[in-house]
């Protein structure tokens, strides 16, 4: 038998789910994280899963791992001490950085500009300069190179970045400083912006760099010690990391550009909600991922997520290519509070995080969350991720009341109401954000919700946005290990080209992307992908000439002619390539901005994605049942909904049946989440195993 093995790390929990890619069995565990240490959940929860199977680690063939380490190095500022070295006159790239001021009142509010990752103080020039077509002006001073890189060394940097001017279009003076440093800075990594992210737009690039430097060391210290940890515990099979674009990549390819694993946890949750969705027949679909500290929110279409160019973690904005993800602070752990001077009550940013967590963990936790308020309204059961937390309601009753005595009132589920009620509001947003704000009717998409709080939520978030049916799938609060298990490995190259429409040649953009093709691929072959077992897709940004922003456009390949028919890529067939192009660019211009141009498109950048083979895993099925859903009947208790106690029947979801109507209101409890059923809704269950949420009666 073959085994993979998916491993999530949140903020809250580290989950693991091992497939069986024979039958499509799964098994799954659920383990307090650390956060200290990442790699203590990881082992902790492979050993539990392993043992819950009944196999050997060694029977494990790979392990594909969604991480947060890079991300909590930027959020937590406990990345490297970096060194950056730039072109003479543009020392002070990173403090300049663009004019941009977040929030809506950025007209009057005053905004603390953050430090940027490369102190002022540890950023040197380089004599050099090459112009923006790739033609030297002037050569570079190498003996001056080696005395900036010695006072560096002085500063104890850790890792060493490189971005000069236009190294996109010639990346030799970059490269030959790199070998300077491996000479005075022996055993600092070095990165270089002409790899990391080879486009204009010196910030944008220097920024992106730095990033990749400021975590390097971090992630490359996590891989390797999870790598070796895996195999003295016995584990054969290799360790892969999870892209924030969805893809895979092998441990040294993340280590060498961790900037690409900024988003890698929400990724794997985007990745295998669309795998859920496609079991069940839907193709377009909102994903929604509640868990502890926060909800992430994506759009997909025809089952394809919507790939964005920036990455954001906390204030800083990265040049890499990733899920198109919104993020909430809101999760189970948000804190509750009643500010004295409105007595209004407030839910979230801040979370209790998973030490000490909430009240009910009964950790040391005092403050009021989300999952406190679930306790005292009596969605939750008694314990939780199968038994490894047990809940205390007393302590969740005390934290909830301090909230009903702030805002003055009489009992304690009303105010417990009132944090769920604002938690799904504040949550709405971040939807909205993923939907309206982008063009979308979220009635026009069907509601993926998982993480070990989203089904809790989904039904009142379905009848919020109108997004039916809400899909709650099987293991929800470990789908985003199911998603890092049922990816593929993938590599991206991309380059600025700036030509506008009329002055290319008929053969220009063909050629282009096949060379940016043949580079991404030489990169998955090094890491064991045939050439036959590689799928490609291409991305340009377009832009009106004289225009400052572009918009990404997917390029079909059929535009291009037979793909290594130089014959055909020089044939008119290009000519017709471009005007689709300009096609589709003004389609989506139309659609986000509402209005078109009558000036030539210009091409700016050109991307080639390179994807392996998806795992074949089969799906999960579910044997038939006739309907009645008594014989997974627990329990029946009182929860407080719609402003008053009502019963609801208790139902274990592993012995529902395919067909089974779970009528609201209802509970439906499993090891790892929680789904409320409300009144006048329904879920019945699917024969892959998810839930299908609808009301009673859908409105035409």
């Amino acid at each position: 038998m073959t085994y993979r093995l998916g491993v999530d790390v949140g903020g809250t929990f580290t989950d693991v789910l091992l497939v069986d890619e024979d039958d499509g069995r799964t098994w799954r565990a659920k383990t307090p994280s650390v956060p200290a240490d990442q790699s203590v959940g990881v082992l902790t929860g492979i050993r539990k899963v392993c043992d819950e199977a009944g196999i050997a680690l060694r029977d494990v063939g790979q392990v594909l791992h969604g991480t947060t380490v890079a991300t909590n190095a930027i959020l937590e500022g406990k990345g490297a001490r970096v060194g950056l070295v730039t072109t003479t006159g543009f020392r002070q790239v990173l403090q300049i950085a663009r004019s941009y001021v977040p929030g809506g009142l950025a007209g009057w509010i005053i905004w603390p500009k953050p430090e940027p990752l490369a102190a002022l103080e540890n950023t040197v020039e380089a004599d050099e300069r090459i112009a923006s077509d790739g033609s030297l002006v002037r050569p570079l001073d190498e003996d001056g190179v080696r005395a900036r890189l010695r006072e560096l060394a002085g500063h104890g940097i850790e890792a060493l970045c490189v971005s000069l001017i236009n190294s996109f279009a010639d990346p030799a003076h970059e490269r030959r400083i790199r070998e300077i440093a491996g000479e005075e800075l022996p055993g600092v990594p070095v990165s270089l912006s002409s790899d990391v992210l080879p486009e204009l737009r010196e910030y944008e690039r220097a920024v992106t760099t730095v990033a990749n430097g400021y975590v390097q060391p971090q992630v490359a210290r996590y891989v390797t010690r999870l790598s070796e940890q895996l195999g003295e515990a016995g584990v054969a099979g290799d360790l892969a990391i999870l892209r924030s674009d969805g893809g895979l990549a092998g441990s040294a390819a993340a280590a060498a550009n961790p900037v690409t694993m900024l988003l890698s946890g929400p990724a794997g949750g985007v990745t295998g909600a669309v795998w859920v969705a496609e079991q069940c027949g839907l193709s377009d679909l909102i994903t929604f991922d509640m868990g502890g500290t926060s909800t992430d929110v994506a759009l997909v279409q025809g089952l394809s997520p919507r790939i964005g160019r920036e990455t954001q973690v906390g204030d800083l904005t990265v040049r890499a290519s990733s899920i198109d993800v919104s993020t909430v602070g809101a999760g189970g752990g948000s804190v509750a509070h009643v500010p004295e001077l409105t007595k209004a009550l407030r839910v979230g940013p801040q979370s209790a995080g998973a030490d000490p967590g909430p009240a009910c963990y009964g950790r040391g936790g005092t403050e009021p969350t989300v999952t406190d308020a679930n306790v005292v309204l009596g969605y939750l059961p008694s314990s939780l991720a199968g038994g490894e937390v047990t809940l205390d309601r007393e302590a969740s009753r005390a934290a909830v009341a301090r909230i009903a005595e702030g805002m003055g009132l009489d009992d304690v589920e009303t105010a417990a109401a009132g944090i769920v009620d604002i938690v799904n509001e504040n949550m709405l947003g971040g939807l909205r954000l993923a939907t309206v704000q982008q063009g979308f009717d979220p009635r026009d998409f069907a509601l993926v919700a998982f993480g070990g709080a989203g089904p809790l939520h989904a039904n009142a978030l379905g009848r919020l946005t109108g997004a039916w049916p809400v899909v709650v799938p099987p293991s929800p609060g470990v789908l985003c290990a199911l998603g890092d298990a049922t990816t593929s490995l993938r590599s991206e190259a991309a380059r600025t080209c700036l030509r506008r429409f009329a002055d290319m040649d008929a053969g220009e953009l063909a050629t282009i992307l096949a060379d940016l093709a043949e580079e991404a691929g030489r990169r998955l072959e090094e890491q064991g992908v045939a050439a036959a077992d590689r799928r490609t897709t291409y991305q340009v940004d377009v832009r009106y000439f004289g225009q400052g922003f572009e918009i990404a456009v997917d390029v079909d390949p059929s535009w291009l002619g037979d793909e290594g028919d130089a014959a055909e890529r020089s044939s008119t067939r290009n000519v017709g390539a471009l005007q689709k192009l300009g096609e589709a660019f003004d389609t989506e211009h139309e659609r986000l901005f509402s209005f078109l141009l009558t000036v030539d498109h210009e091409l700016v950048n050109a991307r080639a994605t390179v994807t392996g083979p998806r795992p074949e895993v089969t799906g999960t099925h579910v044997d038939a049942g006739d309907g009645d859903p008594s014989r997974a009947r627990v329990d029946t208790h009182p929860v407080y909904v719609d402003g008053g106690w009502v019963d609801a029947h208790v139902y274990d979801r592993g012995a529902l049946r395919a067909g089974d109507v779970v009528a609201g209101p209802a509970v439906v409890v499993e090891m790892d989440s929680t789904t409320l059923v409300l009144p006048a809704h329904h879920a019945t269950v699917h024969p892959s195993g998810s839930l299908l949420l609808e009301p009673d009666t859908r409105e035409a």
